[in-house]
């Protein structure tokens, strides 16, 4: 920002690389993600074709679930929920990934341009951080790391159910076994390298060599955290298209291939 105490270069900045190009990558990625997940968020349909279930619509906690063979089928919210049920648990997910550092810091430059990159100044006048409503409200992103795990747990129930034929036969695998599979191994590398789970494993200790299995628990999640990034793109892919390929399914786009 152009402030008194700041050196007085009339340039809003000095680099000669392309520096808009990853924001606006940023952007046109984020904005896909957001556009195709609201519309299945509130469609309603095509999201179970047994054996398997959407990411976005498990667990199912509403009564207007369809039946969903052994699968996480609890009507805790009873019959007065008439709209979408991907819209109750979707706002765990949410809640993980918009308030964790790696988003807040890709969201701010590419839609608000706070900064717009390193070394390019603020289009903004004055700057509070997050200090303020609503943005103050991002510190409660290690209480959604803690409602993160329970959902990624049943996203992991829900692939091994994926091992079952569509009669509900154990021993089975398809090419949804794998999307499944894939989807919720990238889900746990990205909530398990979140900065609060770092902090959680081997933070407030002074000293490691006090607390071994903490310190090794520490080192390996700091080596998932150094990746924080790739992975934070990768599991909002997979999540995507393991969701794609169960409404194609469901949708009678195409069958199934079965390999045993």
């Amino acid at each position: 920002m152009h402030t008194p105490g700041r050196a007085a270069v009339p340039a809003r900045h000095l680099r000669v690389d392309r520096w808009w190009v990853p924001r606006t990558a940023t952007l046109v990625g984020l904005l896909a993600f957001i556009g195709y997940s609201t519309w299945r968020a509130f469609e309603g349909a095509n999201y179970y074709a047994a054996p398997y279930v959407s990411p976005f619509y498990s667990p199912c906690l509403a009564n207007n679930c369809e039946p969903m063979r052994g699968g996480a089928d609890w009507g805790l919210f009873g019959d007065w929920w008439r709209l979408s049920p991907a819209l109750i648990v979707l706002i765990f997910p949410l809640g993980f990934r918009l308030t964790c550092y790696y988003y807040r810091k890709a969201y701010y430059r590419a839609f608000w341009a706070s900064p717009p990159a390193c070394a390019v100044a603020e289009p903004h006048s004055s700057y509070s951080g997050e200090t303020r409503f609503p943005l103050i409200l991002q510190n409660i992103h290690r209480y959604f790391f803690y409602l993160a795990i329970p959902v990624a747990s049943i996203l992991t129930y829900d692939v091994a159910l994926g091992f079952r034929n569509p009669a509900g036969e154990w021993g089975h695998m398809g090419l949804g076994s794998l999307v499944l599979l894939v989807n919720v191994t990238l889900i746990w590398a990205y909530t398990l390298s979140c900065h609060s789970c770092r902090h959680l494993v081997g933070g407030r200790l002074r000293h490691f060599s006090r607390h071994p299995v903490r310190y090794r628990a520490w080192q390996w999640v700091s080596r998932l955290n150094a990746r924080h990034m790739l992975l934070a793109w990768l599991s909002l892919a997979s999540v995507g298209i393991a969701d794609l390929y169960v409404y194609l399914l469901a949708s009678g786009a195409f069958t199934d291939p079965r390999f045993f």
